[in-house]
């Protein structure tokens, strides 16, 4: 489906509302097609940047969400304002009501052991009727071995989701959707990073005043400092010179 996408350092994030994305989904499933949906926060968004292969999967995937304040805020300095930021963790609980009401199908691929199985509980308590028709979770790596690639793929394609959710951090979730998606039996891939942790109660969700003031970011590093020092005092602050630049650039006419 067709939609404005908005220039973020060479990233192009879509302009779309939740509602729109989710009546594209249906569309997409509805007509047998694919998509690859990736989910973009600003450390992705500066990979991207970095390296020539992610900016690729980018520029060719369906779906390249804004996710996060600062992508919001980037767009409206740069004078193209995205519609609506939309995260993972506002997108998962979302589709599993989704689905059931239109008896899709999901499977979930990702996380760490007992995560999916978690959710899966939770959400076919919570959304009677939902089909949850598989889950997976693939050995810790930075590149899956032939023999690990396959056997994920034999796995979603044995059921055949509608709707394919792969919690493998970004950008890494993304690459592998980008690579194997042709070889996919499914409609909607969606990298959907750390969510499953949160929609499953494992992990708590910021207050809803912190997400609406921007600061959901700063209660995620509380409740997992290791894991996201790097990506929030290491890589953001690097985000907004480079958006200014790009908007002193765009007004001069410059590369």
């Amino acid at each position: 489906m067709t939609h404005h996408k908005v220039d973020i350092l060479g990233t192009p994030v879509s302009s779309l509302t939740m509602d729109e994305l989710f009546s594209d989904w249906e569309a997409v499933i509805q007509k047998g097609e694919k998509a690859q949906v990736c989910i973009t926060p600003v450390n992705s968004i500066l990979a991207a940047r970095a390296t020539a292969r992610v900016q690729e999967i980018y520029q060719h995937a369906d779906y390249v969400l804004c996710d996060g304040v600062p992508v919001k805020w980037a767009s409206n300095f740069l004078g193209d304002p995205i519609k609506e930021r939309i995260t993972g963790l506002d997108v998962l609980p979302r589709i599993f009501p989704f689905a059931a009401s239109r008896n899709f199908t999901i499977f979930l691929l990702g996380a760490s052991p007992g995560v999916a199985e978690t959710l899966k509980t939770v959400m076919e308590a919570k959304h009677p009727g939902v089909k949850i028709v598989g889950t997976f979770v693939p050995p810790f790596r930075v590149v899956f071995s032939d023999e690990e690639n396959e056997e994920m793929i034999e796995a979603i394609n044995a059921v055949k989701p509608d709707i394919l959710l792969v919690s493998l951090t970004a950008p890494k979730q993304d690459i592998w959707i980008a690579e194997n998606l042709e070889k996919l039996d499914t409609h909607v891939a969606i990298g959907i990073g750390g969510a499953f942790e949160v929609a499953a109660g494992m992990i708590q969700r910021a207050p809803l005043w912190m997400q609406k003031s921007g600061l959901e970011w700063f209660y995620r590093f509380l409740q997992e400092p290791k894991r996201m020092f790097r990506r929030y005092f290491v890589e953001a602050p690097v985000f907004i010179p480079l958006i200014i630049q790009q908007k002193i650039s765009t007004r001069f006419g410059r590369p």
